[in-house]
């Protein structure tokens, strides 16, 4: 099993009693650097560190040490907030601006990266007959690193077996599955 985490900027705040009463500019407004509805995705598979290459200038310093933490656990595999949240894997978190806070849902992501040795058509074949196993939620090639990354529900893990079986139903392939 692999691990990614999504981050979605959910709401932004402000506080213009607060400026007004305590910044050095009173009608600085909302957070211009992250806008609502946007996702951010941290990857640790094969050559690929996003962990560390969003986290030098691609977000907000105060906004990267309060939600750092929890994508970093999520990358690992570990539950972010067992007994806080209805969903152990899964945190509301937000910036320390205390007068235009912006609010992020991190979520871990549970997938398996598969190997296929067939061309890009076979591929995108092999993916849409994954899409139909119970409890996988998404399957897509990715053409720029020749894999599948096929994402599930982490409470309904879906076998290797399921997975080979809906690959041979396209063709024998050689196939590893990380």
């Amino acid at each position: 099993m692999q691990y990614k985490c999504k981050m979605t900027v959910i709401e932004k705040k402000v506080f213009p009693d607060l400026q007004e009463k305590f910044l050095a500019d009173p009608k600085s407004g909302a957070c211009p650097f992250y806008e609502v509805g946007a996702e951010y995705f941290f990857e640790r598979y094969g050559d690929e560190d996003t962990f560390w290459t969003q986290g030098k200038g691609a977000h907000c310093a105060e906004a990267w040490d309060c939600f750092s933490r929890y994508v970093y656990t999520a990358l690992q595999g570990g539950s972010i907030m067992r007994h806080w949240t209805n969903d152990e894997h899964m945190m509301i978190a937000c910036c320390n601006d205390g007068t235009r806070p912006v609010i992020f849902k991190i979520e871990r992501l549970d997938y398996k990266v598969l190997h296929v040795n067939a061309d890009e058509v076979q591929q995108n074949k092999i993916a849409a007959e994954i899409k139909k196993l119970d409890g996988v939620f998404n399957a897509t090639f990715r053409a720029d690193k020749n894999f599948t990354e096929i994402f599930m529900d982490r409470n309904n893990e879906v076998g290797d077996e399921k997975i080979l079986y809906a690959v041979k139903s396209v063709g024998n392939f050689d196939t590893r599955i990380d």
